[in-house]
């Protein structure tokens, strides 16, 4: 069954060997570069090996039992063992595959957060606060860091939006599956019948953008700067620290981005031209996405009831990811930033499609790409 990626098995544990002379060597160790990008290379490729190593442990297991079935004494042992050894070779060749399937060559980028209250006035910027403070929670969780960049909060005590960056290794991978609208249907404590509202939050997530990977002429770029406000238009800082930038090139449609939390107007530029890039990434993937009719397509829509990624169901404290069918009754958790159960589940039907994908190429083995989640 693995016959195809034996060779590239075989290459990936070579390689693990070399990684780990390497990480010991006093020069590699005395670079903070090389050792760093050997230390990335070896967490990507020791799962792998490992996992080789425990498969030909099974095969060895199993060619011994096959030996013992032409002895009379040990046949039915040797019988017995072989029944408890072809699950076990079948669940490390599914684990293999997966390993072994190409990473999307964005998962270990820093990422840009944006939210938006959408459909339902002020119950949706309350929404959107709770939304960012559970992603606050969970990039806790794993340890990634989180700076806001721009936000417009509420008189109510919520956010008309937001935007921020998630930096650590694998941020992508953990965010990538909030983009979408997500839509929460509660009674409002302004509701007097009891009635359950609907409302909807957008949110955007995109890979950060180094200037290599984007083409941006800065004369594309104008660039103004003013105060930055606070709920209902207040002035909240006495200098003209905000900046926001407004790209057009050609015929493309125009990009504004505001950055305005920090005090610096030179660190909100920098910060501000770093959301730009990304989002003329994204642009572009998603127009080879679309060319090429292939992966899904990275859409935040129009914000509209109908549209939605995920429900979450207050009075019946459930949440419902409408993509793969997937609901769980830990509401309270997830909005406490606890959202592993739905990423992971998420990421193993992202897996399983496109294991699908290459069982229906017939010849083409998966080759590793490098890169973790």
């Amino acid at each position: 069954m693995l016959g195809a990626m034996i060779s590239t098995l075989e290459r990936i544990r070579d390689e693990v060997a070399a990684l780990e002379r390497t990480l010991g060597d006093p020069e590699v160790l005395a670079d903070a570069a090389r050792y760093r990008d050997a230390s990335r290379r070896y967490a990507d490729l020791a799962p792998i090996a490992e996992a080789y190593h425990r498969y030909r442990a099974v095969l060895s297991a199993i060619h011994q039992a096959q030996e013992l079935r032409h002895d009379p004494e040990l046949s039915e042992v040797a019988r017995e063992e072989l029944a408890d050894l072809a699950p076990e070779r079948e669940r490390i060749e599914a684990e293999l595959q997966r390993l072994l399937l190409p990473k999307d060559p964005y998962d270990g980028k820093d990422v840009i957060l944006e939210i938006r209250a959408a459909a339902g006035g002020d119950e949706a910027t309350l929404f959107a606060r709770e939304l960012f403070d559970a992603y606050r929670r969970y990039a806790e969780r794993h340890g990634f860091r989180l700076e806001l960049l721009d936000s417009s909060p509420t008189e109510v005590g919520g956010l008309a939006k937001a935007s921020c960056e998630i930096a650590g290794r694998g941020a992508y991978a953990r965010f990538k599956f909030e983009s979408g609208v997500h839509r929460v249907q509660r009674v409002p404590e302004t509701e007097t019948q009891g009635r359950i509202h609907t409302s909807t939050v957008t949110v955007a997530v995109l890979p950060e953008a180094d200037e290599a990977s984007v083409d941006l002429d800065p004369n594309d770029v104008r660039v103004d700067v003013f105060r930055s406000s606070g709920p209902g238009g207040q002035s909240v800082n006495t200098t003209d620290s905000a900046v926001r930038l407004t790209y057009r090139a050609g015929t493309a449609d125009e990009v504004i981005v505001t950055c305005q939390d920090g005090k610096s107007q030179h660190k909100n530029k920098e910060k501000a031209m770093q959301v730009l890039r990304a989002r003329l990434l994204e642009r572009e993937r998603a127009k080879a996405q679309a060319e090429a009719r292939e992966a899904r397509l990275v859409q935040i829509g129009t914000g509209d009831r109908s549209e939605k990624v995920r429900t979450y169901n207050v009075p019946q404290s459930r949440v419902t990811d409408h993509r793969i069918g997937y609901t769980t009754r830990a509401l309270q958790q997830v909005l406490a930033g606890e959202l592993d159960e739905l990423v992971d589940a998420l990421a193993a039907a992202e897996q399983d499609e496109r294991l699908a994908d290459l069982a229906r190429n017939e010849g083409q083995a998966p080759v590793h790409a490098g890169g973790s989640a």
